[in-house]
């Protein structure tokens, strides 16, 4: 998210991405907010790999990626 409101969005769009992974029953292993500049901002969550394609292709804008934790 860019703009002078960018972290109060990506704040925001957390709990959307709550209630998603509550509503199609994953585990959710980590949801959070990472402020790059004071106008850009992301909203990010940590799910299974087995369920990243599932969560990217139902979410816009789609992006995912494996991490090594």
């Amino acid at each position: 998210m860019n703009g002078p409101q960018a972290k109060t969005m990506a704040e925001h769009y957390t709990k959307h991405l709550g209630e998603f992974m509550a509503r199609e029953n994953l585990e959710l292993f980590q949801i959070g907010v990472e402020q790059e500049s004071d106008h850009h901002s992301m909203a990010y969550m940590v799910v299974e790999e087995k369920d990243m394609i599932q969560v990217r292709d139902a979410l816009r804008p789609s992006r995912g990626q494996i991490a090594e934790l």
